[in-house]
């Protein structure tokens, strides 16, 4: 249990009552037990206080210099356990008859591990101080309402004699109500039992239907934003109710067939943690908590997306074969309801605050494959193709804009061809599906861990947005370059064996000549593999990305040997620029003409379409 107003402070529990106070700063961990009498090999029934090995430690929604802990009493401390008193009774059926000594006269195994008669589950209303609810090992559920003063045995007879209270969840929403998870699959009963009260105790009522008859229970929370909507997890997976347990349907996804012990909302993301030793995320629980019944009768539905920080996501991405946890998606999370797969195709824009738009996304766009360095180096794209399936689709935006003009199959080393990262605000999505369209705003905030002006992240926009442009213009031209050295190719094969020809070629080679040292000093062709550009220097359009990089490497606003970087590559790539303007006006048009003359078709750039949401 971390302690709220310190992360680096958290306390831990093992057997034998232990409580342990860990602080990362100094590496000192101090044992704090209530009861430091080590009870190795002695039976529960001769104990002063029986701790069970996961023996509740919490600390006070309400006020976080109060830390309790769960033995067969309430214990509560508050000075970081230098002092504890019990603030209840024994809350147990305190049965002696079951605490004997583990395994008997012959294989006794006494550690705490197998310690009966405990509270098992302790909890505290967030939204009224001194509600606490504890629920025992053999059946008993109690509440107080005066912060341990005094005490209400609440238990039912629908708990059944001797289960196991496996978690109380006390609503984020109402002080009186609570949920209940029971587990009696000891008692060789695998049946879910879970209840809900809203009268602090004073009557429950069952909440499983949907839930698997032999699948029994091991916890449910409410979520703190929607009242009524909750989690279960049970030994063979999760499940989701819209109205507050009144009928249950799975959440399975692609989460494994795996015991869930136990379950958090931790902002917008489900935590799960497994009975297979792993925490699973299910990030952004938004459409979760704007599903109604309306919703899942409409052809298409565009959920309001969470809240976004605009926070530095992760770069290069491990192989699937390295066993750490993937990281969450970097970007603003959208999800979109289809009743059924869209025959015609899906598209979703982004505006920004003038309605201009900044990206544009189609489920009919083919992904785009990697360039042969990034295949070399392993590094993933972020998917551009919308999904348009039945059901439920999410899509991640990264927070960019359109990419700059790229050059096919060209190999980089100082950076990629990305859009310009946008400033915090809030972005407007526009869904069209079958000519209907429907539209939800996006609110991006900046890392609340930074201290950047809005006024210097629009310097750092603003800059970038020149590099953009400028890395737009340098692979044009190099595109255009090449749709002219393909039309010569073309040419020199039509005409190589007509010898009246030969001006006309001796032309084509003296103009191919010219576009070549103007292309070389663009992009670097001779790179074709990922470490060439160790060989073969980058140029000025590969070192404006690289540049990129770097005014976008930190919320910060451009040092100025940025802005001196960028007049110098500027100079450079316009002297370029200028050369291939001019071969146009010049070379080009000359061997027009005389190809003119000569009766042959002329050539032309290709006219680059322009992109969508270009800036």
């Amino acid at each position: 249990m971390p302690d709220p107003r310190d992360p680096m402070v958290v306390y831990a529990g093992s057997y034998d009552g232990l409580i342990t106070r860990f602080d990362k700063r100094n590496g000192q961990e101090q044992d704090i037990s209530s009861w430091p009498v080590n009870p190795m090999g002695a039976g529960a029934a001769e104990l002063k206080h029986r701790f069970q090995w996961t023996a509740p430690i919490l600390i006070s929604p309400n006020d976080p210099s109060v830390l309790y802990h769960g033995g067969e009493a309430v214990f509560k401390t508050t000075d970081a356990g230098m002092s504890w008193a019990a603030i209840s009774g024994d809350l147990t059926r305190n049965d002696k008859s079951k605490q004997q000594s583990s395994g008997g006269p012959l294989t006794q195994d006494n550690t705490s591990v197998e310690y009966y008669d405990t509270v098992f589950a302790l909890a505290e209303s967030p939204v009224e101080k001194g509600v606490i609810w504890a629920g025992t090992d053999d059946g008993l559920v109690h509440v107080t309402r005066d912060g341990g003063q005094h005490w209400a045995n609440v238990t039912v007879k629908e708990f059944g004699e001797w289960s196991l209270v496996s978690i109380i969840d006390p609503s984020p929403h109402a002080a009186g109500s609570a949920y209940v998870a029971i587990d009696r699959h000891k008692l060789d009963d695998y049946r879910p039992y879970a209840f809900k009260t809203t009268d602090y105790g004073k009557s429950w009522t069952k909440i499983t239907t949907g839930l698997p008859e032999s699948s029994y229970l091991h916890v449910v929370r409410e979520d703190p934003k929607r009242k009524g909507l909750l989690f279960a997890g049970t030994e063979n997976g999760i499940y989701v109710s819209f109205d507050d347990g009144g009928r249950w349907q799975p959440l399975k996804l692609n989460l494994p067939t795996t015991p869930i012990h136990d379950l958090l909302v931790k902002n917008d993301d489900l935590i799960v943690a497994t009975h297979g030793r792993a925490f699973w995320i299910l990030d952004d629980i938004s459409p979760l908590r704007q599903m109604t019944a309306s919703t899942a009768g409409e052809d298409a539905h565009l959920y309001q997306p969470a809240s976004t920080i605009r926070y530095r996501g992760a770069g290069f991405q491990l192989p699937a074969t390295v066993p750490v946890g993937a990281n969450p998606p970097t970007g603003v999370v959208i999800d979109y309801f289809l009743k059924s797969k869209a025959k015609d195709g899906v598209t979703l824009e982004i505006f920004d605050s003038k309605g201009k738009v900044i990206r544009k996304y189609s489920s009919k766009k083919a992904a785009e494959g990697a360039s042969p360095d990034e295949e070399e180096f392993g590094i993933s794209r972020g998917g551009d193709t919308l999904p348009a399936d039945e059901g439920l689709n999410r899509f991640v935006w990264d927070m960019r804009g359109e990419a700059p003009a790229k050059v096919p199959g060209a190999v980089s080393w100082g950076g990629r061809p990305t859009g310009v990262l946008v400033v915090p605000g809030t972005y407007q999505i526009k869904l069209t599906v079958a000519g209907k369209s429907s539209s939800a705003s996006a609110e991006i905030s900046k890392d609340p861990r930074v201290a950047v002006s809005a006024a210097d992240l629009e310097k750092q926009s603003e800059l970038t947005l020149r590099i953009w442009n400028r890395v737009s213009a340098g692979h044009e031209a190099v595109n255009q370059i090449r749709s002219v050295r393909g039309q010569l190719d073309a040419l020199r094969k039509r005409l190589a064996a007509d010898a009246s020809a030969k001006p006309v070629l001796d032309a084509a080679d003296a103009l191919k000549k010219k576009m070549d040292a103007v292309e070389e000093k663009i992009i670097q062709p001779k790179s074709k593999s990922g470490e060439d550009p160790l060989n073969y220097p980058i140029q000025v359009a590969d070192q404006f990305m690289a540049l990129q990089g770097t005014v976008e490497s930190a919320d910060a606003a451009p040092t100025a040997q940025s802005y001196v970087a960028f007049d110098e590559l500027n100079g450079r790539l316009e002297t370029q620029l200028a050369a291939w303007r001019e071969i146009q006006s010049k070379d080009l048009a000359a061997l027009n003409e005389l190809i003119q003359k000569s009766n042959v078709p002329p050539i032309a750039p290709a006219v680059e379409k322009p992109k969508e949401g270009a800036q």
